[in-house]
């Protein structure tokens, strides 16, 4: 197909997609193409399957034009977002809606065929409860390491053992017969939040910072993830902090953010402060259980132990300066922080907005919000979008809608991505 008739398919599509209900009319206006053109474009969509004709719009004379949707039911797109310790899993319509969704507790570094063939019992189960008739339209994936978006490998990710150059993608598009994405999981979380906080849109410059076993960024600038050359945009927690000089960072150097602010490394000092006596809460804590999480250093700082504060408060401070540089020089209309330790206690949040504000350039933090993610699915959310996003852009189309079938499931056995 000629390009210029593929970008104006993909645009009435997404017109479509992103509205509750589209009238010709309005497409003419939206899109910017001519009548006839569009008209044309919803024949072919609709002969596709993936556009229907539902209801009536309002009128402005004469006739009332005729709604037109997405057809969401014509297939599933499977959504895997895999942290360190744990999963969140589902199934989606075609426009994003989840139908299903499990989360299980997990552990990354038992390597990716204990983890992956996990995945692959859940989903299966998800899908013979959604039935035959129910096709696969895609699959996208998120993992807590570097990803080079090009290929989907992993790229010597520092907490996922066995992990390095593993074909996560070529084992779930044969697997499902469909084309598979794979990706960092903070940039899934930052495409997540985009499409699902009300104080994102289509334009918004967005910044999404997770702090859990570790650190990492996410980054969208108008709407759009950036993932740049190479597809590990944002990964902050191994910039170089003062304060780490002397630790050693799981990823083999000295000195990373993460190694004295992750999640790891709370608990490395919480465990030190509860042996030394520093903290009678967290000593009882690790007497009691054995253990010892970022859960129980933010329930003994609501309970009044200074020293889990003063640790809290700390672990903010250091993320807020880094932050701070990257809001001065990315200039973001929203920060959304997010993550097991975000989520453990306000105490991070508060040292974290503090900090930014105070070290940030004036013009920069003007209209800035920070804020605490507002989504409890946002990976697995971001994992399903960027499915879609992928599926329905020209390149994609191009490949699989000259062999659509009338029902509106695609070939999509050949596609490549």
């Amino acid at each position: 197909m000629p390009s210029g008739r593929i970008d104006s398919l993909a645009a009435v599509l997404a017109a479509i997609r992103g509205s509750d209900g589209m009238t010709q009319p309005l497409l003419t206006q939206q899109v910017g193409l001519g009548r006839s053109v569009i008209a044309a474009r919803i024949a072919e969509l609709e002969s596709a399957g993936l556009v229907t004709r539902a209801g009536v719009g309002p009128s402005s004379g004469g006739r009332a034009p005729r709604l037109l949707r997405l057809r969401t039911e014509a297939g599933l797109v499977i959504g895997v977002a895999i942290g360190a310790t744990g999963m969140e899993l589902g199934l989606a319509d075609l426009s994003g809606r989840i139908l299903e969704s499990a989360a299980e507790p997990i552990d990354i570094a038992d390597g990716p065929e204990v983890v992956l063939t996990r995945v692959e019992e859940v989903v299966d189960g998800m899908l013979a409860r959604a039935g035959e008739g129910q096709p696969v339209w895609g699959v996208g994936i998120g993992v807590p390491g570097p990803v080079e978006f090009s290929t989907g490998l992993p790229v010597a990710p520092p907490i996922m053992p066995g992990w390095d150059g593993y074909r996560i993608r070529e084992r779930f598009s044969r697997r499902y017969n469909a084309p598979t994405w794979v990706d960092n999981d903070v940039n899934l979380l930052a495409l997540g939040e985009l499409r699902g906080n009300p104080a994102a849109d289509e334009t918004t410059d967005l910044l999404y910072v997770k702090i859990g076993t570790g650190i990492g960024a996410g980054l969208v600038s108008g709407g759009r993830l950036h993932r740049g050359a190479n597809g590990c945009a944002g990964d902050i927690g191994h910039v170089l902090v003062a304060e780490a000089e002397n630790v050693t960072c799981r990823c083999g150097n000295d000195g990373c953010l993460e190694a004295v602010a992750g999640g790891a490394a709370l608990v490395r000092e919480g465990r030190r402060l509860a042996k030394n006596g520093g903290s009678q809460a967290m000593l009882e804590t690790l007497s009691t259980t054995g253990t010892l999480t970022s859960a129980d250093i933010a329930r003994a700082a609501a309970n009044g132990d200074a020293a889990a504060r003063a640790l809290l408060a700390r672990a903010g401070r250091l993320v807020g300066t880094t932050l701070a540089t990257l809001v001065s020089f990315y200039n973001p209309a929203l920060v959304v922080l997010g993550g097991g330790v975000v989520s453990a206690g306000d105490y991070v949040l508060a040292a974290i907005r503090e900090t930014v504000y105070r070290r940030s350039l004036p013009l920069a933090t003007r209209t800035l919000r920070i804020e605490p993610s507002s989504s409890l699915h946002a990976g697995l959310s971001g994992a399903v979008h960027l499915t879609l996003d992928e599926l329905f852009a020209p390149p994609r189309l191009e490949q699989w809608l000259p062999y659509s079938t009338p029902v509106g499931h695609p070939d999509l056995a050949g596609t490549t991505v």
